[in-house]
């Protein structure tokens, strides 16, 4: 939990800077990271089967498996990380432009997501390399990476965004530099962990990747990369129908949606930790114990996401001010904070009932359960009382609101029913 609060902690590092240098600069960045974020979460999903897969191994007693799982991860996030960088440098200015973001805020944003970009193939390694030690029950390094990407990262993008060292002021396109930067830098750093861990953690033998070993992972890691897609769309595309609404608009959903990003990372990190547990469960053919793992994941989500929700329903302008000094932005952030309060229980169980569900390494269903949700009913629902209905930017948080819960019933419920029958 620690290390997913430190990696947000990055992006509301961006969000902040931008936010001081105005509304325009701060729509950029929270329309461009939204695009990026696509690209960002396919690589995560993708690289999502890597911790169940060792967890199982390591359940079953297979440590020689666990090395050449890695191997193949590793060469998975390479190539799929260079194949999405090049889709997303193609794409970002057609999504921008087709979903109606005014012009001023255009050129920055598709500025940002094409910066970002470059960060993907490293970031598939570095996933690879987390997805080994959080599958082996090791994480610190994911806590000690994170904080190292957040120190790294705020000096920099200052420098980046602001100017200074005879560098001149980027604005917007300065946070994707910047994140570039990091996130190379971390995964040199995760390479070192491996080689120095290889025998803790089972990476041994070659580095060649074996068919049998990219094929199950592929299996796996492309429905949950669905499943994830499926879910951060949603987020994306209600950022880019808020930009509909000027720089006010957007600022405030950007500022909102982080404050949920943070809050999302406590039950995130649960969840993880869930697939783990799960995981290492059902590979020992341990039932009860996979159950006890996913309650105690769900209970402690609850009580997290609840904590949060009580935050936002009674300091809201306070968690405003830290982002942005214009009073637009403040008043409307406060509104739409009040709805965000009401899907963190729903967030928090959809999360970790997802993650039990990739213990069993359950990936096809998940993915028309998230589908429908999100985009049979949240999107919808949202577009209609934001523009036909004119409800306006709450309407599209109150579609949120309904495909989060709709998501959190049908996993939880599927997760259950397939424990009751698995052996």
């Amino acid at each position: 939990m620690l290390g997913q609060l430190a990696i947000v902690g990055q992006n509301t590092a961006l969000v902040v800077l931008g936010g001081h240098l105005g509304p325009d600069v701060l729509g950029e960045v929270g329309v461009g990271t939204g695009v990026w974020n696509l690209g960002l979460m396919a690589m995560t999903g993708i690289q999502m089967a890597v911790s169940p897969s060792v967890a199982h191994r390591r359940g079953a007693g297979d440590l020689g498996g666990i090395g050449p799982a890695f191997a193949a991860a590793a060469w998975i996030g390479v190539v799929v990380g260079c194949l999405v960088a090049a889709l997303l440098w193609w794409l970002a200015p057609l999504l921008i432009a087709g979903a109606g973001v005014v012009g001023v805020l255009q050129g920055g944003a598709v500025s940002v997501a094409r910066s970002a970009a470059f960060a993907l193939p490293a970031l598939g390694l570095l996933l690879a390399c987390r997805g080994l030690w959080e599958g082996c029950g090791w994480t610190r390094p994911t806590l000690a990476i994170g904080v190292l990407g957040l120190v790294q990262l705020v000096p920099v993008a200052w420098v980046l965004m602001y100017g200074g060292f005879g560098l001149p002021a980027l604005g917007a396109r300065g946070a994707g530099l910047a994140e570039v930067a990091v996130t190379w830098v971390d995964m040199a750093v995760a390479l070192g962990v491996v080689w120095l861990a290889r025998r803790r953690l089972g990476a041994r033998g070659s580095f060649w990747p074996r068919r049998a070993e990219v094929a199950e992972l592929l299996h796996l890691g492309i429905p949950m990369a669905g499943s994830v897609l499926l879910e951060v769309g949603l987020f994306s595309a209600t950022g880019l129908l808020a930009a509909r609404f000027g720089a006010v608009g957007a600022s405030a959903h950007q500022v909102v949606l982080n404050l949920g990003s943070i809050s999302f990372m406590v039950p995130l990190g649960l969840g993880l930790a869930t697939t783990v547990r799960v995981g290492q469960a059902m590979g020992g053919r341990d039932r009860e114990g996979a159950r006890r793992a996913a309650l105690a994941g769900m209970g402690l989500a609850l009580t997290s996401q609840a904590l949060s929700a009580c935050l936002m329903l009674t300091v809201p302008r306070f968690l405003a001010g830290f982002y942005t000094a214009d009073a637009g932005v403040a008043a409307t952030s406060v509104v739409l904070l009040r709805l965000a309060a009401i899907f963190q229980l729903s967030d928090g169980l959809q999360v970790t009932s997802i993650g039990a569900l990739r213990g069993l390494r359950d990936a096809r269903v998940p993915v028309a359960i998230t589908g429908f949700s999100y985009w049979c009913v949240g999107l919808p629902l949202g577009y209609v009382l934001a523009f036909p209905l004119r409800v306006g930017l709450a309407g599209l948080w109150i579609g949120i609101i309904a495909g989060l819960t709709v998501a959190a019933a049908l996993l939880s419920t599927r997760f259950f029913r397939l424990l009751r029958h698995a052996r």
